[in-house]
């Protein structure tokens, strides 16, 4: 399962690449202006550094809901890196313009997936990745995880190459329930990623080690 950091903050992003487990990063408006960052140009740049920074997918996110539009976004986000995957919403003119992306040979990304028939049409469309909103919908009173598991299943009865995308992680079981369950890649912010590092079992037993190492100084 592949490890995606989403934030636009490079200080994060940094981190997690030095941490050795980076395979690429989500990121969209709303986290690039929780940096400062606004305006066409100065998005786009802040995309160019961040593909610089990490060798793998980089999901950028178109802001339009209409299907001439979306093509337009989708055509200049990908052009500023190889590594760019266009993000596109699951509505009508999204799946319309992952199908025009993928005739096209620009990868995508459908955003906001809430249930399997939304994941069987972006793969039908020839999405790369799906992004199931996992935390969203714990929030909505249902298990996000079953949907994951629904999705996996879908796709290996029907060979669909989509990968899942588990999205809206909010904390460290989210992460293992959805590699349990057959995701492809989390998006996850760098809280919960690091998370997994930690056991109260883990503590106490480095604790001794380094006392019982005392004893040999």
């Amino acid at each position: 399962m592949k490890f995606f950091i989403d934030t636009a903050d490079l200080a994060q992003i940094k981190e997690a690449h030095e941490l050795g487990i980076l395979d690429g990063v989500t990121t969209n408006p709303s986290l690039m202006a929780k940096v400062g960052i606004s305006g066409e140009e100065a998005v786009f740049n802040h995309y160019k550094t961040i593909c610089e920074m990490v060798d793998g997918d980089i999901s950028a996110e178109v802001l339009s809901t209409d299907y001439k539009t979306i093509i337009e976004e989708g055509k200049k986000l990908a052009a500023i890196h190889p590594n760019i995957v266009v993000k596109v919403p699951m509505i009508k003119d999204g799946v319309k313009a992952i199908k025009y992306f993928t005739d096209n040979g620009i990868r995508t990304n459908c955003t906001l997936v809430f249930s399997a028939g939304q994941a069987i049409l972006a793969a039908k469309a020839g999405a790369a990745y799906v992004s199931p909103f996992i935390g969203r919908i714990d929030d909505s009173g249902w298990d996000g995880m079953i949907l994951i598991e629904q999705i996996a299943n879908i796709y290996a009865v029907q060979g669909y190459e989509t990968e899942i995308l588990a999205a809206s992680i909010r904390n460290v079981n989210h992460i293992v329930k959805a590699a349990e369950l057959g995701a492809d890649v989390i998006t996850s912010p760098l809280e919960s990623i690091l998370g997994l590092l930690k056991h109260p079992l883990t503590d106490i037993g480095l604790a001794k080690f380094v006392e019982d190492a005392k004893k040999f100084s």
